[in-house]
């Protein structure tokens, strides 16, 4: 069967070979569906000076969808998507300056989270500055004394286990 390549942004698989791959690359579909996923994270502020440009699309306007979707030249951002969308870029470029001046960072940011942590990680190893001394091993209770074991479960003796005559090199 060959090997078959798998295209993440459009979630299909075909198989590969020059031309195929050469196809669904330049492909129509293919190209919507890398757009869609780069504009997933695209900055907010982009987004916003891009969608005030655009006209409002009277299709979505009416029925509420779009056979264009994503791809459409017109916006199907409502009013108070558009000022949910601003006061979220305000609420960006507040906080940005905010770190430019260097002023205290508002709690509940990741810097907030890191230096709690390193206060936790500090205290637990003031706790344990002085190492354990490893137990050492103990059969578990019930389990018969050593000398009872069979000779498999036994540990070697200390010069090793004897070899006997007929395996020894010579």
């Amino acid at each position: 069967m060959g090997k078959r390549y798998f295209c993440d942004y459009c979630d299909r698989s075909f198989q590969d070979n020059l031309h195929n791959r050469k196809k669904h690359l330049n492909g129509v579909q293919h190209l919507r569906a890398k757009r869609v996923w780069y504009d997933l994270f695209r900055d907010a502020a982009a987004i916003l000076q891009e969608e005030q440009t655009k006209k409002p699309c009277r299709k979505f306007l009416q029925t509420g969808q779009c056979d264009f979707g994503s791809n459409c030249r017109f916006s199907h951002m409502t009013e108070q998507d558009l000022e949910k969308l601003s006061a979220q870029v305000q609420g960006e470029q507040r906080s940005k300056e905010l770190r430019q001046e260097g002023a205290d960072v508002p709690p509940g940011t990741i810097e907030d989270w890191l230096e709690k942590r390193a206060k936790r990680l500090s205290a637990a190893q003031s706790n344990s500055a002085v190492p354990e001394k490893p137990a050492p091993f103990q059969y578990p209770p019930g389990w018969p004394p050593v000398q009872d074991l069979p000779p498999s479960l036994q540990a070697p003796p200390p010069g090793g286990w004897p070899v006997p005559p007929n395996l020894q090199w010579g």
